[in-house]
């Protein structure tokens, strides 16, 4: 990709934390296998979300599955017969035959499961976002950087898809010129309640594991298992949720880089839930001959949330589309979603040619993370890109808690005008769980 020498100088200026690390054992798969030889793989997390992920890699040999509730193991296991199974995803990292690692896990854990597989050598497929907090990114990267033989790919699989290749090639080929202003709002929300009292926990329900390092909560099924993400202890709200599928665009076609300053606001803030919307404001700098870009992103924009779409849509301007992102340049806009763009106003592009595709179609989001296990080709989403994504979602986050603009800086890993803002770079662990 065009951007990837900008990228390696930021990850190369970050001052990434330097707690110690080791590489184990690494995979078997390297130069010379064929693509028809089968990856052995462990999938941590198997139900909602996880059990998509489990259909993409599912033509590989699946030879370890891990859940913390023994319900949603069994029914795996059923499909998978052959797999070890594990409670604790410590454990199943344990086992020798391993490759690689799926994992798809609630947020406040990705990071724990993460390292620990980098750690051993074990190539990692790892859901959005990449993290739960800056620090936990930066360490991360740091680790993927540190063995460039193991593949990495973040869940963003949209960004495989067909027509986000032709928005990026019209905005590259200044379609609409110089894009300056770019807005992104989605209906989506994530509304989360006080947690009634303290239930039994179910049966079934392996809860200390579930925690992990998060803070201790009693057991709640609000929280598993369905709704965490609306809570700060376990995930990042709508934006943490939607936010790397829908900034993978502009970042893509922008080569944008972190954001210099973040201002977000919302509904009152809440010490445990997170807002049912949210308008995050994020200043990009200049990137060579391209100028500055101003973002803004607004989820919770269905009727009676709370959230409010752009004036460009609400004026008319715009298709009323459920979720949209809008590039802005000086010779006209672009208006796309997941599956389809417009080019903007109507009567300025009558008869217009789009340019050549330049940017080879995908073999398969899944498939990309296959070949780089076994041929160390690269991965279009592999841990450098997601957490550029995952660090500009979660300061929108940082910046809306802190509940002022903070001008970010990058090397530092601070806010320079906010120094409270440090209470949600990095988090404390519950006792026993250390990254």
């Amino acid at each position: 990709m065009n951007n990837s020498i900008s990228r390696r100088r930021f990850l190369a200026g970050s001052a990434i934390a330097t707690a110690a690390f080791y590489i184990g054992r690494s995979s078997s798969f390297g130069q010379g296998k064929s693509a028809n030889d089968k990856l052995n793989l462990g999938v941590i997390g198997t139900h909602n979300r996880a059990g998509s992920n489990i259909k993409g890699v599912q033509g590989q040999n699946i030879v370890a599955i891990c859940d913390i509730d023994d319900n949603f193991l069994s029914a795996t296991g059923k499909t998978f017969p052959e797999a070890k199974r594990y409670s604790d995803f410590r454990k199943l990292l344990e086992q020798k035959n391993l490759d690689g690692v799926v994992i798809s896990t609630t947020d406040h854990t990705h990071a724990f499961a993460t390292a620990a597989a980098l750690k051993l050598g074990l190539h990692v497929y790892c859901e959005k976002p990449l993290t739960h907090d800056i620090h936990e990114t930066r360490v991360i990267t740091k680790l993927a950087a540190a063995n460039k033989k193991l593949a990495t790919q973040m869940g963003t699989q949209i960004h495989a898809t067909n027509n986000y290749r032709r928005v990026v090639e019209l905005i590259q080929s200044g379609a609409i010129g110089s894009v300056s202003e770019v807005h992104i709002w989605l209906e989506k929300s994530r509304v989360g309640g006080k947690p009634a009292a303290a239930s039994p926990v179910p049966k079934s329900l392996h809860w200390d594991l579930w925690m992990g390092p998060a803070p201790e909560r009693p057991y709640n099924s609000d929280y598993h298992a369905r709704n965490w993400r609306a809570y700060w202890n376990f995930g990042s709200g709508t934006l943490g949720d939607m936010g790397c599928h829908y900034l993978d665009l502009p970042f893509w076609a922008l080569n944008l880089q972190v954001p210099t300053a973040i201002e977000a606001k919302g509904p009152p803030i809440d010490a445990e839930i997170t807002p049912p919307w949210i308008v995050a404001h994020y200043d990009f700098a200049a990137r060579g001959k391209s100028p500055a870009v101003k973002l803004t992103w607004r989820d919770g924009c269905e009727a009676g949330i709370g959230g409010t779409k752009p004036d460009f849509v609400t004026s008319g301007k715009v298709p009323d589309w459920r979720n949209g992102v809008l590039f802005i340049g000086d010779k006209g806009m672009l208006v796309a979603d997941y599956g389809k763009y417009k080019l903007l106003p109507d009567n300025k592009f009558v008869g217009f040619t789009p340019p050549a595709e330049s940017i080879p179609n995908s073999i398969g989001h899944y498939e990309e993370w296959f070949e780089g296990c076994k041929h160390g080709t690269p991965t279009s989403c592999n841990f450098g890109y997601g957490a550029l994504l995952t660090e500009t979602v979660q300061l929108g986050n940082v910046a809306f808690r802190t509940g002022k603009k903070i001008e970010w800086d990058a090397a530092a890993m601070k806010a320079k005008n906010a120094p409270e803002a440090a209470n949600f770079l990095q988090r404390d662990y519950r006792k026993g769980w250390t990254l």
